[in-house]
């Protein structure tokens, strides 16, 4: 438990902010309507300055380390504008817009825009447009997206999502896909309105990434874009969560991720929010020590470590220790593959979050309607007609329905101890690759273990697999294995994914596709 403890404090902020209240004049204005332009100016230093701001921090110098030196100095604004909620309601949300300025012909011009969904956050006041201070919730997000991206000529809009920040909306529309490629694509809209009135220009090329689940939400929004006509240059989702109803099958049978303790209440009050039908009280799916808070408890006020001190969430046990019911004993916990045997163990407890009743529900709804993927690969598909909700809406937001019409990258790594690669990049790659009928057209899907040895001299990605490998070692011979794993997911990985794709984005410009 504490090195989970140690994991989760490594990616989410730990100071304590309060969320303000949005001043819109219009609660229900059209979608994507910026609703202050100019935005106000968060942040703005020369590629010299920038430089020297990384290089005064440890997690500063590590970004400097990976992202290169400013070639261009960076302007961060705070735009806010109309979106909706999961049910359609109208709300507001904000967004960090980073601008590249400078003389150098990388910094000037009309620049490509990249779109970027970040990960999950426990902390209602997250924001990445302000990046001054790393002990905001948000800001080292922030500031990465900053080194790597907009320090190098790319224009950057980084939503904050629905729910956080000044967002008037009281939930978080946590992994409703249709929701948040909407939540983008305002995001998106709004920002191409303020470009003018701060002197930069779209060069037209669109770019979509993030990690986690923003890796989810991003390949969510090439899919809305593609559907509406819209063209996406390429894309690079991170580590997300894409099968999400073979992921969600395979927890429920005691594979337990780091982190689901956060997860879960996030995606069953956005669920509950989309669709109204998980639950009629909230102990149908929570313990009884937790029901009565759960379904407001997150995103909170307070950092995750204050809940766990109060005693609101648990720190890793998703499920009980105690079987649901007889025979179900082998995958409470788990004990297969050995390797990860301690991990999925952190996952059960008598201090549980989800009640047996609901797992068992669930367990026997997947016995009945049987996942393509998990626990056997038949079809590679979800279920194709669950009848437990849960089931039904991680269906719904599976992004195994569509097929890619544009260079995307996948990049993730093997180890990944919250979202698992195999059962996610490694499903989405399997689903996309020949002989499927759902096969991308040649050349088009390229995907990256970071974690993998280097292939040879043609390696595209042979400096981020060996800037990987040191990362990784460094963390091991500071923490031990248990260290590193922990830090993988959140801190380790995205780095060297946000390079990768950087330099994807970059040749995929370059040859005018």
């Amino acid at each position: 438990m504490q090195s989970t403890a140690i994991w989760m404090a490594a990616i989410v902020a730990a100071a304590l902010a309060a969320c303000g209240g949005a001043n819109d004049p219009d609660p229900g204005g059209a979608r994507g309507a910026l609703l202050q332009n100019p935005p106000p100016r968060t942040f703005a230093a020369s590629a010299p300055d920038l430089g020297a701001q990384l290089s005064a921090t440890p997690t500063g110098r590590e970004m400097l380390a990976v992202a290169g030196a400013p070639v261009c100095g960076v302007q961060v604004h705070s735009i806010e504008y109309h979106t909706v909620g999961a049910r359609g309601e109208a709300t507001n949300a904000t967004a960090a817009l980073m601008l590249p300025r400078g003389e150098e012909a990388a910094c000037s011009g009309p620049r490509p825009i990249l779109l970027y969904g970040h990960g999950t956050d426990p902390q209602r006041a997250y924001n990445q447009a302000e990046i001054s201070d790393l002990t905001l919730p948000g800001a080292a997000s922030g500031l990465q997206l900053a080194a790597t991206f907009a320090a190098h000529g790319y224009i950057v809009v980084a939503p904050n999502y629905a729910g956080y920040d000044r967002s008037r909306l009281p939930y978080h529309p946590y992994l409703v896909a249709d929701q948040q490629s909407k939540d983008m694509i305002d995001a998106l809209t709004a920002a191409r309105q303020a470009l003018p009135a701060l002197s930069a220009r779209d060069s037209g090329q669109l770019l979509l990434s993030g990690n986690s689940q923003g890796g989810h939400v991003a390949l969510a929004t090439q899919r809305a874009l593609q559907a509406a006509g819209e063209r996406v240059t390429a894309s690079a989702p991170m580590s997300g969560p894409y099968a999400l109803a073979s992921y969600g099958e395979a927890i429920f049978l005691g594979r337990v991720p780091l982190g689901s303790t956060v997860f879960t209440p996030l995606l069953v009050t956005a669920y509950q929010q989309a669709y109204g039908n998980l639950y009629r009280q909230p102990d149908e799916v929570y313990a009884p020590r937790y029901a009565p808070h759960m379904a407001t408890l997150l995103p909170a006020e307070v950092p995750l470590a204050t809940l766990w001190a109060q005693g609101r969430l648990p720190v890793s046990a998703l499920f009980s220790s105690s079987a649901p019911a007889p025979g179900l004993e082998a995958i409470t916990p788990p004990t297969t593959p050995p390797a990860q045997a301690p991990l999925f163990a952190l996952g059960f407890g008598l201090d549980h979050l989800v009640g047996n009743g609901q797992r068992l529900a669930y367990l026997q709804d997947a016995a009945a309607r049987p996942d393509g993927v998990v626990p056997a690969w038949t079809t590679g598909r979800p279920a194709a007609a669950p009848g437990h909700p849960m089931r039904q809406a991680l269906r719904a937001n599976d992004l195994r329905d569509w097929v890619p019409a544009r260079p995307l990258l996948l990049c993730g790594g093997q180890a990944d101890p919250t979202v698992f690669f195999g059962l996610n990049t490694g499903v989405m790659q399997a689903f996309w690759s020949a002989p499927s009928p759902a096969a991308m057209a040649p050349g088009l899907l390229s995907v990256l273990d970071v974690d993998a040895p280097v292939s040879g001299v043609d390696d595209p990605f042979a400096a981020v697999k060996t800037g990987f490998a040191l990362s990784k070692a460094g963390a091991t011979a500071q923490g031990g294995p248990a260290a590193a794993l922990t830090l993988y997911h959140g801190v380790l990985v995205p780095p060297f994914c946000h390079l990768a794709a950087r330099g994807f984005f970059d040749r995929v410009i370059a040859s005018g596709q």
